[in-house]
């Protein structure tokens, strides 16, 4: 009699998490003030990057906030008014090119997070940050891969680090008019890659990344 296959055992679809899951936990763990921390800009070649803090009330559930990546900008638009009216607290941190430069990006990103809880309204007793890296303060903090999908403080965070960072390009185009900074936010697209080649490097470009350095480093040599 020939051998039978093993029965495979069958897959288990587990329901997703809440996204106010890890808020949940921590409420119930006691802590009052969960601030999501994230930011935005960090793989551009122009501009600052931006990181914002969200706080909400225990016990708040938003389902519609989401990673602001996986948003239009209409929608994430009305989910930064939607935000800023709902929740307790709320702070932006702000860490321009030179500083960029200076104290390479991963370090500008954590200093422009811990910038936005330092200067919450509220005294934040937990952090829950978006990535793989804690940032550099006293308060107990948990990180996130894909925190912006899997936590609404972290995904509200990103929506508003996002969309005060878009705005500030736009500002830009109207004193680098040259640049359509509105269109690609400063990343390095095609589109940007010929503003470069043609008009050169501006104050407001970070000088550590490629193609920047490059023809900084071509400029000096000529």
């Amino acid at each position: 009699m020939p051998n039978k296959k093993p029965k495979q055992p069958q897959l288990i679809q587990l329901p997703s998490l809440p996204n106010n899951h890890w808020e949940q936990y921590y409420w119930q763990q006691g802590y009052e003030c969960v601030a999501g921390l994230d930011e935005a800009g960090r793989g551009a070649l122009a501009g600052p990057v931006v990181a914002a803090a969200v706080v909400f009330k225990p016990g708040a559930h938003f389902p519609q906030i989401n990673d602001s990546k996986k948003l239009t900008p209409k929608v994430r638009d009305e989910l930064f008014d939607f935000i800023v009216s709902q929740a307790e607290a709320y702070a932006i941190g702000i860490v321009s090119s030179e500083i960029i430069d200076s104290i390479n990006i991963l370090q500008a990103s954590l200093l422009a997070m811990k910038n936005a809880a330092d200067q919450l309204k509220v005294k934040s007793d937990f952090l829950l940050i978006d990535g793989n890296q804690g940032v550099p303060v006293s308060i107990p903090q948990k990180t996130l891969v894909k925190g912006d999908s899997l936590s609404m403080s972290i995904g509200a965070a990103s929506i508003l680090a996002k969309v005060t960072r878009d705005r500030l390009l736009c500002e830009y185009e109207k004193a680098y008019p040259q640049f359509k900074f509105s269109v690609h936010k400063g990343y390095g697209t095609r589109q940007h890659h010929r503003e470069l080649m043609q008009h050169g490097v501006l104050p407001i470009h970070r000088q550590t990344f490629e193609p920047v350095r490059l023809l900084l480093k071509v400029g000096q040599a000529n």
